[in-house]
């Protein structure tokens, strides 16, 4: 999925995406690289699970309704990525937490105000 970031936003994406996320940076392609933005993956063991480009975009509009939706394994997982968001600064809602039929989640933003969701199955 691509998400759009600004020109020069970056270093702000990589705090987000990577160190509080947890997704893995991976390489651009070299004909791509000129373009800016940067790429992130999801694993689970060496399968790919998720990846998220960001690519920069003028004029920048953070998006409000469209987003990514990531899946936990666990509720532990979730909560304990919810308080890391939290943490380092980044506010999130827990306002529709039980509006999924089967599943149990929340809201944030990146840095730059793109919308992300994360989400759990509901545990029996």
């Amino acid at each position: 999925m691509q998400v759009s970031i600004p020109h020069g936003a970056e270093d702000e994406a990589r705090r987000f995406y990577s160190e509080v996320l947890g997704l893995q940076e991976v390489q651009k392609p070299p004909s791509l690289v000129g373009r800016g933005g940067c790429w992130f993956r999801a694993f689970d063991g060496e399968n790919i699970t998720a990846e998220i480009h960001l690519g920069d975009e003028e004029p920048f509009y953070a998006a409000e309704k469209a987003h990514p939706g990531l899946v936990c394994e666990s509720l532990k997982e979730l909560e304990e990525l919810a308080s890391r968001i939290d943490s380092n600064g980044y506010g999130l809602s827990w306002a529709e937490r039980d509006t999924f039929e089967g599943y149990v989640r929340f809201h944030t933003r990146d840095g730059l105000g793109n919308r992300i969701e994360v989400m759990t199955p509901m545990e029996l």
